[in-house]
């Protein structure tokens, strides 16, 4: 039963049943309303929270699968680090062992890339923000190496290939086979001053003379391109220049015949000519000339294949003797 509440009226004095204004029930109406809407969403809170819906479960599983998946790969970009900096160990002994250049710079390596936070985004997921940034921030820098390693390769492989042309331009092999030379190697004339077979005097010799057989095929002693060809009635007769670059020439005299042309591009054991006597010459010979910078060199250091240590230093030995030129 309600409990009902009565105040006493002066004017009529009696009691009467008491009713409280209409703004006050309103009020109370209003704050019970409240009260309730309040503790329903704080149940839909609770429930929400512990014991979300069917989308919500699978969502969350996808979270965790996401998770190990994402800690899969942090795992093989930690491996495919460790491969890269493998390879430019690899790059930076070849520049510096092989090829004198500087290694890639370390802190060019290992650097970053500067201005803001990049990954700032990602501190809104409470659950995978930090995974997500370590994975993003390993794959970015080895993104950066490879390119940085990429461009090194690049460089390595034009260096090489300028090496590669190097080599095989300066004159290094001997320009008549050593199988086709009388008596072999022995009885070659060297480089200074020798008696002059004609004049018989002394006189400076600036190449090398290597006696065979006329005929014998004659060949150039490394890449370049043929810049004079000549027939004198004396001299070194018929003879070819070649400059092979680098400030490095070679001349071929007192050949019978000449294989090639001015302007004509050769490789290095090319035929260009054959052995003769033409000129002022006492036998089938080939004198031969290396210039460095306009200047004749000694041509026994640029004759070097197919030599042993022993042999080389046999021959230099026999080169220096001061024995008679053929030319």
């Amino acid at each position: 039963m309600k409990k009902e509440k009565f105040v006493y009226n002066p004017k009529s004095l009696t009691f009467e049943r008491y009713r409280a204004p209409i703004s006050k029930r309103l009020t109370q109406s209003f704050g019970f309303l409240m009260a309730v809407v309040l503790t329903a969403a704080g149940l839909v809170y609770v429930f929400m929270k512990y014991s979300p819906s069917p989308r919500e479960q699978s969502l969350l599983r996808e979270i965790d699968q996401m998770k190990i998946k994402y800690s899969s790969v942090n795992e093989q970009l930690d491996i495919m680090s460790a491969v890269l900096n493998n390879i430019q160990d690899r790059d930076a002994n070849v520049h510096r062992m092989i090829f004198g250049m500087d290694p890639i710079n370390e802190d060019v390596w290992n650097a970053g890339v500067g201005g803001h936070n990049h990954y700032s985004e990602l501190t809104n997921y409470d659950n995978s923000g930090e995974l997500l940034r370590n994975t993003m921030e390993k794959a970015d820098l080895i993104g950066r190496q490879l390119t940085i390693q990429s461009r090194s390769l690049d460089s390595l492989e034009f260096i090489a290939s300028e090496k590669e042309k190097y080599l095989n331009s300066i004159p290094s092999i001997k320009p008549v086979r050593e199988d086709f030379v009388k008596r072999k190697i022995k009885y070659l004339s060297g480089f200074g001053m020798r008696l002059h077979p004609i004049h018989k005097i002394p006189k400076m010799h600036t190449g090398l003379d290597f006696t065979a057989n006329e005929g014998t095929l004659v060949r150039a002693t490394g890449d370049g391109k043929v810049i004079s060809i000549k027939q004198d009635q004396s001299g070194f007769g018929n003879h070819i220049k070649i400059s092979h670059g680098y400030g490095y020439e070679t001349l071929y005299g007192h050949l019978s015949t000449m294989e090639v042309k001015v302007g004509q591009s050769v490789k290095k054991g090319e035929v260009i000519g054959k052995v003769g006597s033409t000129g002022t010459s006492t036998a089938p010979h080939l004198h031969y000339e290396v210039h460095f910078k306009g200047k004749p060199i000694n041509p026994i250091h640029y004759c070097m294949d197919g030599l042993t240590p022993a042999e080389y230093e046999e021959m230099v030995k026999l080169a220096s003797e001061a024995n008679k030129s053929f030319d």
